[in-house]
C-alpha cells in the first residue's frame, strides 16, 4: 500500500507558513523572513519514503489585492483550496480570527481534512519555559495554558470540523505529530512526481527567491515590495556555477537606493547571496547582478506572465 497526496498550506500574512513549510520537507525549500508578503509564488515541497510521497504547497499569505501582483498571489492561495487532500490552516496566536472572512469562509465550505496550526505558541510561554510548556498544564504555564484555551475555542467555532494542533515551528515543536497525522490523513495512491524529486521548482527560481530575501532581510518600506529578479544566466559546469541576474524596481530613485553610495548596498547584496546560493547548490556561484528600472511592473499583467506569476 503506496500513500500520496497533496497538503497544502495557506494563511495569512507573516504567520509563520514558510518556515512550516521548510521545517515539514527537511529542507530550506521556501524564504522565510520577518516581513509579511515574503512569499509571492505557490511553492511545492516533496517529501519521499519508499511507502509515500507528500506533496506540500507553500502560498503567498492571504490579503486583499491592492495591484495585479497581489491579485495572482490571491490566485495562488486560492488555488490551493482546490487541490488539496489536506489543508494545513496556519494562524498564531495573536492573529485576529476574524481576518479575511472571506477566504476564511472558503475553508469553512471544504470537504476535506482541515488542520488548523495555531502558531508561535512558544510566545505564550515565560521567557525561561520551553515551548512545550505553553500547551501543558503547570505552575509555570497557567495563564499560557488559559491564553491558548481562549484561542483554540475561538477557532473551533470558526472552523468547527478541523483538526486543531498547537505548534512552533521555529523550534519545531508539535511538527512531527503534525507529520504523524498527515500521514495518516493521505489516501492511497501511487507518487505523483519521481522519488528524488524535491521540488518543482527550476534552479532559477531560487536563485532568485535567495537574492529577493536578501533585499527583503535589507532594505525598508515599499523597496522590497517593488523589486522582481529574473535570473538571466545560469550556467553550470563541473566545478563552478555562473549566474546573471537583474533587479527589476519600479522607479529610478528605488534603482539608486538599492545600488547605495558608491555600489555599497548592492555590494552587500550579492556578497551575501552569493554565500547563500554556494551553500544551496554545494558549489562556488560566479554572481553579477545589475539593476533596471520596469515602471509598473507590478500592475503590468504582461510583466507579470514573463515573472512567473501566471496560473497556467
Amino acid at each position: 500500500m503506496h500513500k500520496a497526496g497533496f497538503v497544502n498550506i495557506v494563511g495569512n500574512p507573516n504567520v509563520g507558513k514558510s518556515t512550516l513549510m521548510n521545517q515539514l520537507v527537511g529542507e530550506r525549500i521556501s524564504i522565510a523572513t520577518f516581513k509579511a508578503q515574503t512569499t509571492r509564488h505557490r511553492i511545492m515541497g516533496i517529501v519521499n519514503t519508499p511507502e509515500m510521497q507528500i506533496v506540500f504547497s507553500d502560498t503567498p499569505g492571504v490579503l486583499k489585492p491592492n495591484y495585479k501582483l497581489q491579485e495572482s498571489m490571491l490566485a495562488f492561495s486560492e488555488s490551493a483550496l482546490q487541490d488539496a487532500d489536506v489543508l494545513l490552516y496556519v494562524t498564531d496566536v495573536v492573529e485576529n480570527p476574524e481576518k479575511n472572512m472571506d477566504f476564511l469562509e472558503k475553508v469553512q465550505k471544504l470537504d476535506l481534512p482541515v488542520i488548523l496550526l495555531i502558531n508561535k505558541i512558544d510566545e505564550l510561554a515565560s521567557p525561561t519555559s520551553h515551548p512545550s510548556q505553553a500547551c501543558h498544564t503547570s505552575p509555570a504555564s497557567t495563564t499560557s495554558q488559559a491564553r491558548l484555551s481562549t484561542i483554540v475555542e475561538r477557532w473551533h467555532a470558526l472552523l468547527p470540523k478541523a483538526e486543531i494542533l498547537p505548534i512552533s515551528a521555529k523550534n519545531k515543536f508539535g511538527v512531527d505529530i503534525l507529520l504523524k497525522r498527515i500521514q495518516e490523513l493521505l489516501p492511497e495512491s501511487p507518487a505523483y512526481f519521481d522519488k528524488d524529486q524535491l521540488t518543482d521548482k527550476p534552479a532559477r527560481f531560487f536563485v532568485s527567491e535567495i537574492i529577493r530575501e536578501k533585499i527583503l532581510l535589507y532594505y525598508d518600506k515599499e523597496i522590497p515590495y517593488s523589486v522582481e529578479v529574473s535570473v538571466e544566466r545560469f550556467k553550470e559546469d563541473d566545478k563552478h556555477i555562473h549566474i546573471n541576474a537583474i533587479i527589476y524596481v519600479e522607479r529610478d530613485s528605488q534603482k539608486g537606493i538599492i545600488i547605495g553610495h558608491q555600489g555599497v548596498a548592492l555590494k552587500k547584496v550579492s556578497t551575501e547571496a552569493r554565500k547563500s546560493l554556494e551553500k544551496f547548490f554545494a558549489k562556488p556561484i560566479f554572481l553579477e547582478i545589475f539593476v533596471k528600472v520596469d515602471k509598473d511592473w507590478r500592475s503590468s499583467e504582461k510583466e507579470l506572465n514573463h515573472f512567473g506569476y501566471n496560473l497556467d
